[in-house]
């Protein structure tokens, strides 16, 4: 029987510090992640990872465990930057310093197409495309100002990612995997005004290369019953669940019909142009899942409506994709 590779890393507190733990306590409350504390060791888990804290005579040791190596750095940053709010640094066991932020890959656009009258689909390569396949759905999308040779985000030596700032800084817009193949991703664009994506995409980027980082930001639900809320912004995301999601699925979607397509003909999906009224209207069980996602007025409604009826956070994702 094959096993999951685990990966590791561990830093080193040179103080043992009460300020550390209350900070690892905090930030574990701020995320709402699992906290376990016993008399030797303090754990958080997050991302399907853990970091362990535990107390030595000459100091504290930050362990690190993740399924994949980019969480594995996402964890380092994430624990150093957690720390240094509080004055304390970690000597690391090893640091790539210069190396791309976990997770980010350069990829190559191969085409720009129209396939609908609201929506511009562009198909990206790369060797590692794959791997934006599986577990989540999204990506962010890191595009540097226009005119502007682009600084990518890369590992410094603490550990910390740093990130391009003032006139480098990029745009990091999130998207979906909308369709996917050897070695490429498609993802669509929503055309709208003020967007510096849709600036791109409209000076024809074919052949330039882009970084993405991820894959992030949720999967598939995995529920027995699915009820998902949207609005076109949210379209590529739906049709991913509507063709992925194990359960039973329905969808309640605010779009043109010339943007649905073939989606306005599945049995499963429903056209409202209020879709927290239809939320309010339509019969959820305690237990079956929720899935919002629109402008960031309607998350909050959403969201306050269903702490309302008592659903918990489990068993619901609601998105603010934009405001």
């Amino acid at each position: 029987m094959a096993h999951l590779r685990t990966y590791r890393s561990t830093g080193l507190i040179a103080q043992s510090s009460g300020a550390a733990i209350a900070a690892l306590k905090a930030r574990a409350a701020a995320w709402e992640v699992p906290l376990t504390e016993t008399h030797d060791e303090l754990t958080m888990s997050v991302w399907g990872c853990e970091l362990r804290l535990v107390p030595h005579v000459d100091g504290m040791s930050v362990d690190l465990s993740a399924p994949e190596e980019r969480l594995i750095g996402n964890l380092r940053d994430s624990a150093t930057e957690i720390f240094a709010e509080v004055g304390l640094g970690i000597s690391w066991d090893h640091v790539d310093a210069g190396a791309l932020a976990p997770g980010l890959s350069l990829m190559r656009v191969l085409r720009v197409t129209r396939p609908s009258p609201g929506f511009v689909r562009v198909r990206i390569a790369a060797p590692d495309a794959a791997r934006f396949t599986e577990g989540s759905m999204h990506f962010r999308l890191l595009l540097p100002p226009k005119g502007r040779e682009p600084v990518w985000p890369r590992v410094q030596p603490t550990g910390r990612v740093g990130w391009p700032e003032g006139p480098d800084s990029l745009h990091r817009a999130v998207y979906t995997v909308a369709d996917h193949g050897p070695g490429w991703l498609d993802f669509d664009i929503f055309r709208h005004d003020c967007s510096p994506t849709c600036d791109w995409v409209n000076g024809d980027p074919t052949g330039q290369t882009v970084a993405i980082i991820g894959p992030g930001g949720g999967g598939i639900p995995t529920a027995a019953r699915v009820h998902l809320f949207g609005d076109q912004t949210a379209l590529p995301a739906i049709r991913r669940i509507l063709s992925e999601a194990p359960g039973q699925v329905t969808a309640t979607i605010r779009c043109t019909s010339a943007d649905l397509g073939d989606t306005a003909s599945d049995p499963r999906v429903t056209v409202s142009d209020d879709l927290t009224a239809a939320l309010s209207a339509t019969a959820i069980a305690p237990t079956e899942f929720v899935w919002f996602a629109a402008s960031a007025d309607e998350a909050r409604a959403a969201r306050k409506h269903l702490q309302s009826r008592g659903h918990e956070k489990k068993d619901m994702t609601v998105a603010a994709y934009w405001s």
